[in-house]
């Protein structure tokens, strides 16, 4: 069959570094870093005190109080990444077949801070079992796709992906493919993810997964840099919103630019370390160029999932420079980790947002907070480093991995009618 084209028509974000598409667009540009003191909790105790918090978040100025009730902060977020992206893309009832839109929307924990609050009340206090009635809502991981959907009166496929840290790159593949299967003319797609709290941190803490550079949080995410030491730890989310070209063109929308690849392997490995070689991270790469039927010397432009860790910025690299060859020395790399720290589950869709903004604005955003070369790193590679650059993007790739082996990498372009 032949598959339709899927463009992008919406975008929303809520990140450490913007709390709207243009505020973390120019973020990007500037390279703002967010890490700061966690707010959110006493955290004398813990080895890790700092991450990458949204700033300046008052639920109460997007959401009334008995809503707040309802939703986890991770649905909050997803929540108001989807309602941006919504209102940018102009998608409503006199437009379009709201049966015919979906939502694709993920997280890699979903309500850590409703069971923290739940099972800690239950555990100290008397044996009685004095619940939420909210508390399983609340928690489980597909209940932002669920508010999304009723909020909008969308009834096209809904449900959400879980691949840990790649969760959200898997939501965009999933609707990119149910879109140009034309099982939907249109998907709300992305992540969110709420994990600055008191088990977030001290679960990243135990696997000495996450910086514990108290002294300097903003330089504790420092991808490819020699001295790395995990990666710092943010929240927030992204959103989406992917339709079938002609409805897109039909309706007047303004398009961002286009979907045209996506890939995913397992690394087959380890439970929380990549392949030493990055053979995970090439076959979803590799997958994606073949899926969007492009060659390597096609790509301009990636953005990594450059977390900070001293195992997984080893293995990007070279997974990279075995694909591309090398034209791998012709590409503007970047991880724009540096700046927001890693949102987990909603990491895959923040870093595509960047990367359609890149192509379409022909504008790299820096990799920040480079200081010592790693000899383990083939420092021939451009990462960007220091400041936004300008060149021709015609076409970018962006990976995201997750624990457990999981790979996705997307593939954008500039649209071309």
């Amino acid at each position: 069959m032949e598959l339709k084209r899927v463009v992008v028509t919406g975008l929303g974000a809520i990140t450490p570094i913007g709390n709207t598409v243009p505020a973390y667009w120019e973020a990007l540009k500037r390279g703002d870093n967010g890490a700061a003191d966690i707010t959110r909790f006493d955290t004398s105790k813990f080895k890790t005190r700092f991450a990458c918090e949204v700033k300046g978040y008052d639920p109460k100025d997007y959401f009334d109080r008995k809503d707040v009730r309802k939703y986890d902060l991770f649905a909050q977020f997803g929540l108001i990444a989807a309602d941006e992206a919504v209102a940018d893309s102009g998608l409503n009832a006199e437009n379009t077949d709201l049966d015919e839109v979906g939502v694709i929307w993920s997280s890699g924990i979903g309500g850590l801070m409703t069971f923290i609050e739940e099972v800690s009340g239950f555990a100290t206090g008397d044996g009685t079992p004095r619940f939420n009635p909210f508390f399983i809502p609340k928690m489980i991981a597909d209940i932002a796709a669920g508010h999304i959907s009723i909020k909008y009166g969308f009834r096209g496929p809904n449900f959400a992906t879980v691949s840990a840290c790649a969760s959200s790159a898997n939501s965009l593949i999933d609707a990119f493919n149910y879109v140009r299967l034309g099982k939907a003319v249109a998907i709300v797609a992305g992540g969110s993810e709420a994990p600055v709290n008191e088990a977030g941190v001290g679960g990243f803490n135990a696997m000495h997964a996450i910086s514990t550079r108290n002294d300097d949080p903003k330089t504790g995410s420092r991808p490819f840099d020699k001295d790395r030491d995990g990666f710092v730890i943010g929240e927030g989310g992204g959103g989406f919103v992917l339709e079938e070209m002609e409805h897109a063109v039909k309706r007047g929308a303004k398009i961002y630019g286009e979907m045209v690849g996506g890939g995913l392997s397992a690394d087959a490995n380890h439970m929380t370390s990549p392949h030493p070689e990055g053979f995970g991270a090439y076959l979803s790469m590799k997958r994606a160029l073949e899926d969007a039927g492009l060659k390597p010397e096609d790509i301009d432009h990636v953005n990594t999932h450059g977390t900070s860790t001293p195992l997984g910025d080893i293995a990007e690299p070279k997974a990279i420079v075995k694909l591309f060859g090398d034209h791998a020395y012709k590409l503007s790399i970047n991880s724009t980790k540096s700046m927001t720290g890693h949102l987990l589950g909603g990491a895959g869709v923040v870093e595509a947002i960047a990367t359609l903004l890149a192509v379409k604005h022909d504008i790299v955003p820096p990799t920040i907070n480079h200081f010592t070369d790693d000899p383990e790193i083939d420092n021939k590679l451009d990462f960007t480093f220091g400041k936004a650059r300008e060149r021709e993007i015609r076409a970018a790739l962006t990976n995201t991995f997750g624990f457990g082996g999981h790979n996705a990498s997307i593939i954008l372009k500039k649209f071309v009618q």
